[in-house]
């Protein structure tokens, strides 16, 4: 029973496609999983919205949408309508192939992202070798995206903010793609799926996680950190900040083409945690080997849910950075800690299954973080803001 609720969608699918002639079969699969794909993760981004505008309501003391349907569950959907009705407006001097393809390269960037993400056991649509380098080439494709975005519109306010989001997305994709290369040393493979297999062990009942190792624990922190700032969420949503430069890279973007960015930066959310998960949570693996016949898709994307309610939290408690402390604490901060936490990873690798790995490992980082995070920055001069009046 257990494991026909785990391959559920999987023996659907085959079911399925049994009705089709054997050389099609193939083909209507993929179609399958991409239909999928392209159907469940709009929904879960209406679902997210839904949730976040309640949330920081209730963070800000007010009750957020109430009006449209019961209790406001309805909302979304006002919104999708209000998106796909409002007037599309395109400066007269922009590049009109150039602004409407922007919008569109983003989000189907974003969704190629899920083509190799492993979202339950037998359930990854291309199972590649090098799954991991292929996600982090393909999503390399979103600051051409923003950048077109900003160029083509013709406009200084989106111009400068899209120069600002590609520099703050190249700046936290390198401490990202780094992070993720200390799991992949351990590992020693860049298949997502043999990731979550090498983690999908338990001692004593409990999971062998990579984020329950010291170096699996900080890389995990600085691949949050750089994930938060390359999907440009609080406190690292500078790009498109309405007090910094009006609203950035999509200043000039109205109706169905702002609504695409909207649901690009919320897939991308989605995208990106589901990566996390899988690189250091363990995947669609259980937390706990008493709960594996809980099937391994409800472990996803309860994870999935999970980040995107840190996301929501982290974006109702954090103010927003300054420019030059978004990019000191990058290049001097994560960027050196991520450097360092490969060292470690290498360490680990080799001191044996002993203590003492534990120990040194464990001392290095927290030496390194206390140089770097308390010292490096102190000279900064990084503190309590000071707020002055005019008498």
């Amino acid at each position: 029973m257990f494991e026909w609720l785990d391959q559920v969608f999987v023996l659907l699918k085959h079911w399925l496609v049994s009705f089709l002639p054997a050389t099609w079969q193939p083909v209507a699969g993929i179609l399958l999983c991409v239909l999928t794909i392209i159907c469940l993760f709009p929904a879960l981004f209406a679902i997210c919205v839904l949730l976040e505008r309640k949330g920081l309501g209730r963070m800000q003391n007010r009750l957020g949408p109430n009006r449209v349907g019961p209790f406001g569950i309805f909302q979304p959907i006002a919104d999708g309508v209000k998106s796909l009705t409002k007037e599309d407006l395109v400066p007269l001097s922009a590049d009109a192939l150039v602004h409407f393809m922007a919008p569109v390269v983003l989000v189907v960037v974003v969704f190629m992202g899920f083509a190799v993400l492993p979202m339950g056991r037998n359930m990854v649509l291309v199972d590649l070798d090098a799954g991991l380098l292929f996600y982090f080439a393909i999503g390399a494709s979103t600051e051409l995206a923003v950048f077109m975005a900003g160029w083509s519109s013709r406009n200084k306010y989106s111009l400068l903010g899209a120069m600002r989001a590609v520099a703050q997305m190249i700046s936290y994709e390198v401490p990202l793609l780094l992070s993720s290369v200390a799991v992949v040393m351990i590992t020693g493979s860049l298949s997502l799926s043999k990731i979550v297999e090498a983690q999908n062990h338990y001692t004593w009942g409990l999971p062998h996680w990579y984020i329950f190792t010291p170096w699996g624990f900080a890389g995990f922190l600085m691949f949050a950190i750089a994930a938060t700032a390359e999907t440009n969420r609080s406190p690292f949503d500078l790009p498109e900040g309405e007090s910094e430069l009006v609203a950035g890279y999509f200043t000039e973007y109205s109706g169905f083409k702002f609504a695409l960015f909207f649901l690009g930066e919320y897939v991308g959310m989605l995208s990106i945690s589901g990566l996390g998960s899988t690189l250091f949570l363990g995947g669609w693996s259980s937390p706990l080997e008493a709960l594996n016949w809980v099937p391994s898709w409800i472990w996803f994307f309860s994870k999935l849910l999970l980040s995107i309610a840190v996301f929501i939290w982290m974006r109702g408690t954090l103010p927003r950075l300054r420019q030059d402390q978004l990019m000191n604490f990058a290049w001097k901060f994560v960027l050196p800690m991520t450097l360092l936490n490969l060292f470690v990873a290498g360490l680990w690798r080799f001191l044996g299954d002993g203590w003492e790995r534990w120990v040194v490992c464990s001392a290095i980082l927290i030496v390194a973080y206390i140089l770097m995070g308390r010292v490096g920055m102190y000279r900064e001069h990084f503190g309590p803001r000071r707020y002055r009046y005019a008498e």
